[in-house]
């Protein structure tokens, strides 16, 4: 039951009943839910302030979760960007150094991926977290680039071990003649005064001086691609491909006993020693090319000589000016 107020009239000396007007109840009642309505939200300001909404307590232990799999992710990657350049320190520095193979050019390993759009996309899309997303695809891409550089140079390599045998085989590694006392060295690689002309010119092979029909033999393996009869220069010649850029040429031949497109052995008998062309007395001229290059033949006579009769070899072919058809004696039997 609602109180009655009362007020002292001091004019009638009584007590007069105070009466309440529809516009004061009004607004006693909007002052009422004015102060509800700051309380409640002063309430709810101290509420948000200092408690967290069950949505925010879902979306921070969202991120908690995204950050530890995003570091998991990114331990994985740089685990196996650490793992691809092991391989690579492998692959340049034991696989293509046994093999014989150029190491990969440092550039071509460490390119980027490129393109300043290249996550354009992702940018666009406005994500929270975009420069962690953005970041993880540049790690990924890298590590995808290096794989797939890494597996290009493990296929060269297969490629290259498995013909390696061949190639071993396609190099000029014995003399062209055997090794006894009645083989001489005659001339070496290099200047030398011309022994028919007289004139300081360059000697692009090896000379032997041998007995006339003394056997001549295939360095290595390969296809006989030129044979030649000649009054002057060469003389009888036999030339040999032998592939992977590698080539011989013997020269002032008595006579030959292969044909063009013959395949050949090492050690196989294509000829024997001669003295025709400009020569002055039986010997065999013997050249060595890589890559249609003329080198020094005495580098690639290491399957048959012993490291002693090898450091005699070079000796004796540094001489220069030697150009007579005798010469120093390669004494050592075969």
């Amino acid at each position: 039951m609602a109180r009655i107020k009362y007020y002292y009239d001091t004019v009638s000396c009584k007590y007069v009943r105070v009466q309440t007007s529809w516009g004061d109840v009004l607004l006693n009642t909007i002052g009422l839910l004015s102060l509800t309505l700051a309380m409640a939200v002063g309430l709810l300001l101290l509420y948000n302030n200092y408690f967290e909404s069950p949505k925010e307590v879902m979306l921070k232990n969202e991120l908690k979760n995204m950050e530890f799999y995003y570091d998991e992710l990114n331990k994985k990657v740089e685990n196996l960007d650490k793992l691809l350049g092991e391989m690579a320190y492998r692959d340049d520095n034991i696989y293509r150094v046994v093999l014989g193979s150029e190491p990969i050019d440092k550039s071509i390993r460490e390119a980027g991926v490129g393109g300043i759009d290249r996550y354009e996309d992702i940018r666009e899309r406005n994500l929270a977290h975009e420069d962690i997303i953005v970041k993880l695809n540049e790690s990924v891409d890298k590590l995808r680039r290096k794989s797939y550089v890494e597996s290009k140079s493990q296929d060269e390599i297969v490629e290259v071990a498995s013909h390696k045998e061949m190639l071993f085989a396609a190099i000029p590694a014995i003399q062209p003649i055997p090794k006894n006392g009645t083989v001489v060295l005659s001339s070496g690689y290099g200047m030398r005064i011309h022994p028919i002309y007289k004139v300081w010119n360059m000697h692009p092979g090896i000379d032997f001086a041998a007995p006339l029909g003394t056997p001549i033999y295939a360095t290595a393996d390969g296809v006989v691609d030129n044979t030649e009869i000649a009054f002057t220069g060469y003389g009888k010649k036999v030339e040999i491909d032998h592939g992977f850029g590698y080539r011989t040429r013997y020269a002032h031949m008595h006579s030959f006993v292969v044909r063009n497109g013959q395949k050949v052995k090492r050690g196989e008998l294509i000829g024997y020693v001669g003295n025709t062309g400009l020569s002055t007395a039986p010997h065999v001229h013997y050249e060595v090319f890589i890559n249609h290059s003329q080198v020094n033949p005495i580098h690639y006579f290491f399957n048959d000589l012993t490291p002693e009769e090898y450091a005699k070899i070079v000796e004796l072919a540094s001489i220069e000016n030697q150009s007579n058809d005798g010469g120093s004696v390669i004494s050592s039997k075969r």
